[in-house]
């Protein structure tokens, strides 16, 4: 029995579902299944190639829904899970028992844990400090914008080369590691811990790049680093240089896209009822994700198209605030 898992690429909870899917499987589904693992980026155009779906199951854990038939296992928690009203409907139709979404969780791998003990009996306790990380990151329940950027604790320099690594299947490797051994063990296998120096220091020189490009205006944050190779930057970095913002928008771009970051800062003073739902702006522009933190991706090509979502969208947060 082969089994195909594609999960969120370059992203923490991403990797740490996918391991988790993968023990589930083995643990309470079929003990001499073999998996392949398969990254999935949000890009402009289409976010699936059906050649992908090449398992005797196909899983997709922590990304948006697909209507093949050829996925038989489904798991995210993002409020823009769905392309289309057709694909939401699909879903609510299926009686497989195998699809689950649920956005009110801060991570897709708790809530797969969840499903997974509950309706299938797996252990969960193994792996629950890859379950407790994934929530953390994904939450953003850092005490502070410090702890975030200063990045002290295994998991924390495990999502930095998860985010910038640029071997071409670097995630996919790691993932058999994260489902089996605990967190610190996996930064010290060779051909993750080889990469730590360099890319911590390319976190610093990060920093020191947005305190330069920063413009803070009206609890906004704007900046762009689009001329430089960045996309994997720390999104919390906005925040530890202006700890009063609200709201950051951000503009990069990588090899196969220009994209429009927006968040809102975990540890604002605004009450969250007043906050704006980030998730339904990214979605006027093609994009998506949760209430606090969304993004929009561009073809490369299109860059001026994204520079101006990226200031319209910082004019209407800077808009929505007080003063």
């Amino acid at each position: 029995m082969k089994v195909r898992v594609l999960y969120h690429d370059k992203c923490f909870d991403g990797a740490c579902s996918a391991a988790l899917f993968a023990r589930f499987y083995k643990e309470c589904v079929q003990q001499d299944a073999s998996f392949g693992f398969t990254g999935l980026l949000h890009r402009a155009g289409e976010l699936f190639d059906p050649a992908q779906f090449d398992g005797d199951e196909n899983a997709i854990v922590d990304f948006k829904y697909s209507s093949s038939p050829r996925i038989t296992w489904w798991f995210d928690h993002h409020e823009s899970a769905f392309l289309t009203p057709a694909d939401a409907a699909q879903f609510h139709a299926d009686r497989s028992g195998r699809k689950f979404y649920d956005p009110d969780f801060r991570s897709c791998c708790s809530f797969l844990a969840k499903i997974a003990r509950e309706k299938f009996g797996f252990d969960t306790a193994p792996v629950s400090e890859l379950i407790h990380w994934a929530d953390i990151i994904d939450g953003a329940l850092y005490t502070d914008a410090q702890s975030a950027v200063e990045m002290a604790a295994p998991a924390m320099k495990l999502t930095m080369v998860i985010e910038a690594a640029q071997e071409q299947g670097f995630t996919a490797r790691l993932i058999p590691f994260l489902a089996r051994q605990p967190l610190a063990d996996t930064l010290a296998e060779p051909f993750v811990a080889e990469l730590l120096p360099a890319l911590l220091e390319r976190h610093q020189l990060s920093i020191e790049l947005l305190r330069s490009r920063i413009e803070f205006q009206q609890g906004t944050v704007y900046f762009d680093v689009s001329d430089q190779p960045l996309e994997g930057y720390n999104k919390f970095i906005p925040y530890y240089l202006c700890p009063q913002s609200t709201y950051n928008v951000g503009l990069s771009k990588s090899s196969f896209r220009v994209k429009v970051s927006v968040g809102s800062n975990p540890w604002t003073t605004t009450p969250v009822d007043k906050l704006v739902n980030l998730a339904r702006i990214c979605e006027r522009y093609g994009g998506g994700g949760h209430a606090r933190v969304g993004a929009i991706s561009f073809p490369r090509d299109h860059e001026a198209e994204a520079q101006a979502a990226a200031k319209d969208i910082v004019e209407e947060l800077r808009a929505s605030l007080p003063g």
